[in-house]
């Protein structure tokens, strides 16, 4: 059984913070493997621009993947979860 969690893959150049939304097994760098990708978050803009497949995102709770704390939020954002 793998640990299966949500979180953010960071991209983007030094100072210039881009993030994807990734499924990943909690044993992966935090910017290597992943097993799909649910979207992407860029805290840049005012305000931060957050797209996420919601179907995905629903499916892969449902199997029982953790969110991380700032993934839950940007998930409670747009309004995958209550």
């Amino acid at each position: 059984m793998m640990a299966v969690k949500m979180r953010l893959r960071r991209m983007g150049a030094k100072k210039n913070p881009f993030y994807r939304v990734v499924v990943a097994d909690s044993r992966y760098p935090r910017d290597g493997r992943f097993i799909e990708e649910l979207g992407t978050y860029n805290p840049l803009v005012d305000p931060a621009e957050i797209k996420i497949d919601s179907e995905k995102a629903k499916t892969w709770l449902k199997n029982g993947a953790q969110p991380t704390d700032t993934v839950k939020s940007l998930l409670k954002k747009v309004g995958v979860i209550q």
